[in-house]
């Protein structure tokens, strides 16, 4: 690698440095304190409220609404937990084209919330205790029993539960630390050049 090479990391490093640099941290500060808070509560009780749950809800079944124009029946129901996905990822690549770094590390928080919303779902797969809303007439069907039911994996759905929990884990830890260096980057003032 010659030095006029840089690492496409190297390359955001730079631009998030010269992006945060100057800007106003302390409220950012606040909000990241408060978003972290948010997104652990449902690692830590997987019914209660939280302020990511209702727009991930509306993702999810959006999801299989806009799924369901493939008219393949797997889609339509993988399409609410896609969703559910796509939609924070697609804020923080928005956030990125705007250079906006500190909304990409609130994104990733709320995708590692997405995450954890979804694990007490996979791991009901079999057992489908939990209430679940819908609007088709025939009543809610459960998405995790028919999609791992169809790939022969339903025995499989307290293992995966956790993978998924520990995915939103490390994400909202990388997004958390994401979050915290742009903070840092902040405070430092801008140089003229």
């Amino acid at each position: 690698m010659t030095d006029d090479e840089v690492p496409q990391f190297a390359s955001w490093r730079e631009d998030a440095r010269d992006w945060a640099a100057g800007r106003a941290w302390p409220w950012r500060a606040v909000v990241l304190v408060a978003l972290a808070w948010q997104a652990s509560i449902p690692f830590r009780d997987g019914e209660a409220f939280h302020v990511f749950r209702g727009i991930t809800f509306g993702a999810h079944e959006f999801g299989h609404l806009f799924f369901a124009l493939s008219g393949n029946e797997w889609l339509t129901v993988a399409g609410g937990s896609l969703m559910q996905f796509l939609v924070p990822v697609g804020a923080a690549a928005v956030m990125r084209y705007y250079r906006d770094w500190f909304g990409v590390a609130a994104c990733g928080i709320w995708l590692a919330s997405s995450l954890a919303d979804l694990a007490p779902y996979i791991a009901d797969a079999r057992a489908m205790e939990l209430d679940l809303v819908s609007f088709s007439e025939d009543g809610a069907g459960h998405d995790w029993n028919y999609l791992l039911g169809k790939a022969g994996m339903l025995f499989q759905d307290q293992a995966l539960a956790r993978a998924d929990r520990r995915a939103g884990l490390l994400v909202l830890v990388g997004a958390v630390v994401l979050g915290g260096w742009v903070l840092l980057q902040m405070r430092r003032v801008k140089t003229a050049d």
